[in-house]
């Protein structure tokens, strides 16, 4: 008897296999030769690592931008140009033609340095000065005339007053490098206020996942992400938020749990590969299950047998043998298959 295709109904198949594919029913035994006719197309099994992935959207961009507030008193003489990159030691504008200098660090200068005082601001300074060619000091938490010596060398370098001590806002501290994303105020304005917007300097892709498909993303994952023009990059997963959001619904009430959602923050290995693009939405690939050095067949390969389960219906030189198999994932039009006999290089029926 010639099998007869049906079609399962997409959900159950989204449920069972993630893809939405047809099935075949076959009414014959499980293991009965079928001599009524050759075989028509046939395809090979193959032995192959399946992963199974699913497609998020996400954006890329550079980040919400900080806010970068001066505290001299005087006038911004000069300031670098939206889309600039500053580094540690580099200016980030100047104040009556003095540089305000951006330092790396993650606390904030709070006090004048001077000989004498002492504390983790301090060395946090002199690692800086260090970093930037200046010796002749330890660094350490005490500001000495030793370091008084090495700021007036370097003070020197920058055409600034060489007093050997540094007020508060001569220099910024920040963690990363800046990339100035907005102007605040123009070049003529006071000091003392809000200067200019800064992000980081590295694109990076922000999306969110459904609480239930946390698990798809982990730190230090490799994904793949595709930008507005089909070009694939590949990205490494850097953060997954640990705190769920979920949007009120109209009535105030906390949102159906379903709707809750993560934030995962995927970052490009080769900022190089996305161009110009400064904020763009992409699909993010995350592989959720990989099954490796597995027998895989196309999906439309399998047979439904009216016992239950899953055939593959073998096909030799003169007939074909239904054997039956077990499924695992379903991925990319593949399923993992196994059953007794069952071997890469098998050529298997594809019904029609």
């Amino acid at each position: 008897m010639k099998p007869k295709r049906i079609l399962l109904p997409s959900a159950a198949v989204v449920a069972a296999a993630a893809v939405a594919v047809a099935f075949t029913s076959y009414n014959g035994a499980a293991t009965a030769e079928n001599p009524e006719s050759p075989p028509g197309a046939t395809t090979e099994v193959q032995r192959r690592d399946l992963a199974r992935s699913d497609e998020v959207d996400g954006t890329l961009s550079y980040g919400e931008a900080d806010t970068l507030t001066g505290t001299l008193p005087g006038t911004i003489t000069w300031m670098p140009d939206v889309g600039t990159v500053i580094e540690a030691g580099q200016a980030l504008y100047d104040v009556d033609n003095r540089p305000v200098v951006l330092m790396d660090g993650t606390l904030p200068m709070w006090r004048p340095l001077v000989p004498g005082v002492e504390g983790p601001d301090v060395k946090q300074f002199e690692q800086n000065l260090a970093d930037l060619g200046y010796d002749g000091f330890t660094v350490d938490d005490e500001y000495t005339d030793a370091t008084a010596d090495a700021v007036e060398r370097w003070q020197d370098d920058l055409d600034a007053p060489e007093t050997g001590t540094v007020a508060v806002g001569e220099v910024v501290f920040l963690p990363n490098p800046a990339r100035i994303a907005d102007h605040t105020v123009t070049v003529g304005s006071a000091a003392n206020g809000p200067i200019m917007a800064y992000t980081g300097r590295d694109r990076h892709v922000t999306l969110e996942l459904q609480v239930s498909d946390q698990d798809l993303a982990k730190e230090d994952q490799a994904v793949t992400v595709a930008l507005p023009d089909g070009t694939e990059v590949a990205g490494t997963v850097t953060d997954v938020s640990s705190s769920i959001t979920a949007a009120p619904t109209q009535e105030g009430q906390p949102a159906e749990e379903e709707e809750a959602a993560i934030e995962v923050t995927v970052a490009v290995d080769d900022p190089n590969a996305v161009g110009d693009l400064e904020s763009a939405p992409v699909k993010v690939e995350l592989v959720a299950e990989v099954h490796e050095d597995v027998l895989v067949v196309p999906v439309e390969a399998l047979l439904a047998l009216r016992e239950g389960g899953y055939g593959l219906e073998v096909a030799e030189s003169e007939s074909t043998e239904l054997i039956p198999v077990e499924t695992g994932i379903f991925a990319s039009g593949l399923v993992e298959v196994s059953g007794e006999g069952l071997e890469a290089g098998t050529q298997v029926v594809i019904p029609e």
